[in-house]
């Protein structure tokens, strides 16, 4: 398999999603703006997000895709299919009892996450439409665990569309109805995350059958008791006790954040989700999917003791992160404005609300490298089932983090909030690197010096570009259309440049052609 291509598929599907999560924040955004309203619904999203990243995503993730991996190479495709069962019987019923607790104590959580809205009742409703939703995508997890490490990307990779396309049609179509029916129309949000993770479970089952491992899933007692007494099931729970502390650590940051942005004022939560969701572009495309690639290959090398090929992929990553996100880390914090105001500067985002989040959105940028870095470093101690070291080393930043909000805050508002997480990812992201070379397990690859000499030039260049386009358009306040043509062409003008600058340094791509 070629590792390059397939972490191409999963970007590209990636975008899509994406592209169609912007989308979704444009609707929002146009519809219903930064104001207490949609501070309620962005506080309430969060919290199946925040469980789901915690959860699905995080903890669980960890704990059973290496497993997976390593059962797989080690004892062939029948005990793996057994082992996949037992773990989808037992999550499934726990998180039947996780989703009937949150729905009742829903109060509670939101008061812990953003005490300070001012639509404080709104958000518990909206809670607890969403809360189901962490049931549906944490299966969506497993199934996506298990496709991975079939090696069918495709799919789990393009399933979150449906969610975006999903709140779309509900702020398009169903919020006016809701609106008619003398209901807030921003709980027609809700419905539509109710809607695109019944959809995001739905396309899992085809791709499932298709390879035969679609997961049995006991729904009577015995059937639970006999799925607990499979060993694979207290591996994964003995596994994913670390992993869910270290994983919880950044979701408590995150909760923390955001009871301080709603503290702040009205819009505060907003205009950090605003910038967050520019953010997440580049982490999403370049970390995820090479977190998705990185993962099952380097628990196969590492169940068969191959460690130079364990080593050598570790590098291409750290590579691949330098290249594609130094640039994006540039233009995040030279052409912010233009980015917000072409994308949100319409109907109810007004220009205080670009302004505000420019500054969230640059302060992002500073840590865009070790955002992504954690993606590629963090799998490395994974894929070793040593979980131990990444968790130490995420208590340390929670708490560096916090001491940063203390300092930061009163002086730069809600932008210091992604400030103090970009400086942590950057901690965070060094710490995993001199940890793996003290263990031996990394050791970097001939020619980083000169590799890294030419990336940084090239985004000097492009950085230089883009600073200039950034001043010389007046963005808040030209056409809209002026604004989308002139930003389209300094963006493609600016990638053609840096690539164009790296191949005149004598940068060779075939390097990044990779097998696995």
């Amino acid at each position: 398999m070629n590792l390059l291509r397939a972490a191409s598929t999963v970007s590209l599907l990636t975008l899509a999603s994406r592209i169609t999560g912007l989308g979704r924040e444009l609707v929002i955004a146009a519809a219903f703006g930064a104001g207490a309203w949609t501070d309620a619904f962005n506080a309430a999203f969060r919290i199946p997000n925040m469980l789901r990243r915690l959860f699905a995503e995080g903890a669980f993730a960890q704990a059973f895709v290496p497993l997976l991996g390593n059962t797989r190479a080690k004892e062939g495709d029948e005990p793996t299919k057994l082992l996949v069962s037992a773990v989808a019987t037992v999550l499934f019923w726990a998180l039947v009892v996780t989703c009937v607790v949150g729905v009742v104590v829903s109060p509670v959580i939101v008061w812990l996450m953003a005490s300070g809205l001012q639509e404080f009742d709104a958000a518990v409703l909206m809670t607890r439409w969403m809360f189901p939703y962490i049931g549906f995508v944490s299966l969506v997890a497993l199934s996506a665990g298990i496709l991975n490490t079939w090696k069918h990307f495709a799919v789990p990779a393009a399933s979150p569309v449906l969610l975006n396309l999903a709140m779309i049609g509900a702020g398009w179509w169903l919020a006016p109805w809701f609106g008619r029916w003398g209901l807030q129309p921003i709980y027609a949000m809700a419905a539509g995350v109710m809607l695109g993770g019944v959809l995001q479970l739905a396309v899992q089952i085809p791709a499932l059958k298709r390879l035969g491992v679609l997961p049995r899933i006991g729904l009577s007692w015995g059937a639970l008791k006999a799925a607990w007494g499979h060993p694979g099931v207290h591996t994964v729970l003995r596994k994913m006790a670390p992993a869910l502390l270290g994983v919880s650590v950044a979701q408590i940051s995150l909760m923390i954040n955001t009871h301080i942005a709603s503290r702040i004022g009205v819009g505060a939560v907003s205009w950090l989700t605003y910038a967050d969701r520019l953010m997440e572009f580049p982490t999403a495309l370049l970390g995820v999917a090479l977190g998705v690639v990185l993962i099952p290959q380097l628990s196969a090398a590492q169940g068969k003791g191959d460690t130079r090929e364990y080593s050598a992929m570790l590098d291409w990553g750290l590579r691949l992160t330098l290249m594609l996100a130094l640039p994006c880390a540039v233009a995040l914090l030279v052409f912010a404005q233009p980015l917000v105001a072409v994308l949100y500067h319409r109907g109810a985002f007004v220009a205080r609300d670009v302004v505000q989040t420019q500054y969230a959105l640059m302060a992002y940028g500073v840590g865009l490298l070790g955002l992504i870095g954690v993606k590629v470093l963090a799998p490395g101690f994974y894929a070793r089932q040593e979980l131990r070291t990444p968790v130490k080393i995420a208590i340390g930043v929670l708490i560096v983090t916090q001491l940063l909000n203390l300092c930061l805050v009163p002086w730069l508002g809600h932008a210091a909030l992604a400030l103090s997480i970009s400086l942590g990812a950057i901690l965070n992201a060094s710490l995993l690197y001199v940890g793996l070379r003290r263990r031996g397990a990394y050791r970097p690859e001939p020619g980083w010096w000169g590799f890294s000499a030419r990336v940084v030039l090239a985004s000097a260049v492009l950085g230089g570009g883009l600073a200039w386009a950034s001043r010389a358009v007046s963005w808040v306040h030209a056409d809209e259309w002026l604004r989308i043509g002139v930003m389209t062409a300094c963006l493609v003008l600016g990638v053609l440049v840096y690539f164009a600058t790296l191949l005149a340094t004598g940068l060779k791509f075939r390097q990044f052609m990779r097998r696995g």
